[in-house]
């Protein structure tokens, strides 16, 4: 009997231990992946370190382990993270971080068509069930002011369809440098498009409330 009652009671403890589990994939493009930085420098292996730091930040939080995927492809457009969806929605993942169109829109793609990747890429997170967050990307002007309202409004317009948290910019971390460059150049690498990882540092800590909030959600908070 005293073994059944111990086995009993084991059993609750690793239901309330899965339950306190919360899985994030992070799908992107090199700024997810990393590119040109230490594997322990880059955008979610910093995340992974600040949500620990901050566990203490939100209730929702608090005594919850949270595992990150790298869903991130250096050089992928919203139709390759489209074709990626599937697969990276496995039913360990309970929350998805959205990070593309960085690529479509340095290539100077349709933004109707990255607006269709990003809404095949939320339809099926809401078929898996995953709370998603869906980070926007803004166009420079040199497109053309139609082209950038176009491809600006992808973001907060299906994020408000599909009821996705969403966060502005990718790099609202630097925004308050982009009118001094030699700042901004601390924080970047050599290429003027990839972070360096004191500018990850930056990125993660402006993204990093909006993943807790994911956090809560996923949980059902």
């Amino acid at each position: 009997m005293r073994k059944f009652f111990l086995g009993v009671i084991f059993c609750l403890c690793a239901s309330v231990a899965a339950a306190t589990e919360v899985t994030i994939a992070a799908l992107g493009d090199s700024l997810t992946q990393g590119y040109g930085l230490p594997a322990d420098q880059g955008f979610v292996p910093q995340l992974g370190v600040w949500l620990a730091d901050h566990e203490g930040d939100s209730g929702a939080i608090s005594g919850v382990e949270v595992a990150l995927i790298n869903a991130g492809v250096s050089g992928d457009t919203t139709a390759g993270g489209a074709a990626r969806a599937a697969w990276t929605l496995t039913p360990e993942v309970d929350a998805l971080i959205v990070a593309l169109g960085g690529n479509d829109m340095l290539r100077g793609l349709d933004p109707g068509v990255a607006r269709a990747n990003l809404e095949a890429i939320l339809q099926a997170a809401q078929q898996a069930g995953v709370a998603v967050l869906l980070v926007g990307m803004q166009a420079p002007g040199n497109y053309g002011p139609a082209y950038k309202a176009e491809f600006d409004a992808i973001y907060p317009d299906l994020a408000a369809q599909y009821g996705a948290l969403y966060a502005e910019s990718f790099f609202a971390g630097l925004e308050g440098l982009r009118d001094d460059p030699a700042a901004l150049g601390h924080y970047m690498q050599t290429d003027g498009i990839h972070p360096n990882a004191k500018g990850v540092t930056r990125i993660v800590a402006a993204l990093g409330p909006k993943v807790l909030d994911l956090v809560a959600r996923a949980q059902g908070g």
